[in-house]
């Protein structure tokens, strides 16, 4: 009996967690795109809009291979989930931001956001440099972690993570590039976005709940044995 509870209860969390873990961002690698080289973004890239003025999609190796918009190198063929990615300005300037509508959403859910960036400054241009993202999903707003540069420097892939909680069924996930100072450009990169529910903490205590009921049983049996014995 103790047993088949627990089976009961860990197979209950892992369907809840596999439904939770749906990825909610379509394109989130930016793999799907009409562009053969380093080109603008603005509608180049299924899924996704915005990204005129200076957001470019990136092929590999491209960012610093001397065509415009290039960084001081060497910097990385690809980031860590390979393939295509973005390249924008942070000069206010110049920004503009590229969104998504995300929808299936559940209003009061908290949901999980991850993305790689990276930085760097446009080629033959001088002085030290500062970037980061501003990620706006709904109403919130939060930002990546700061790069600071010196000349020519290169910043490379990071993981980033944040949290967010729903307050519509249906809410506009955008990035916008930020850097200091201006025209010096500060340039940067962005790929691997990905959206997906928290699960919840009644979830995680039905895991609990299993386990434990899988270490009373497997006590008992012990006890039972040496009783035997």
């Amino acid at each position: 009996m103790v047993k088949k509870l627990a089976f009961a209860a860990i197979m209950c969390f892992a369907y809840s967690a596999s439904g939770n873990a749906a990825e909610l961002v379509r394109n989130g690698s930016f793999e799907v795109t009409t562009a053969t080289k380093k080109e603008r973004f603005e509608n180049r890239v299924t899924d996704w809009s915005g990204g005129s003025a200076l957001t470019f999609i990136a092929t590999p190796g491209s960012a610093d291979n001397g065509e415009y918009l290039s960084v001081y190198g060497p910097f990385p063929r690809t980031s860590p989930v390979g393939g295509n990615f973005v390249l924008a300005d942070g000069d206010p300037n110049y920004s503009s931001a590229i969104s998504q509508t995300i929808g299936g959403l559940t209003v009061g859910e908290t949901y999980a956001l991850s993305f790689y960036q990276a930085a760097g400054q446009q080629l033959g241009f001088t002085g030290p440099t500062t970037e980061r993202w501003r990620v706006t999903f709904g109403g919130q707003t939060q930002l990546s972690s700061l790069f600071t540069l010196p000349q020519g420097g290169v910043g490379d892939w990071q993981k980033q993570t944040m949290t967010f909680t729903a307050s519509a069924t249906s809410q506009v996930l955008s990035f916008l590039a930020q850097g200091t100072p201006n025209g010096a450009p500060p340039i940067s990169m962005l790929d691997g976005v990905s959206l997906t529910a928290v699960p919840e903490t009644a979830t995680w205590a039905m895991m609990l709940m299993g386990f434990g009921l899988v270490g009373a049983g497997a006590r008992a049996r012990t006890r039972s044995r040496a009783a035997v014995a």
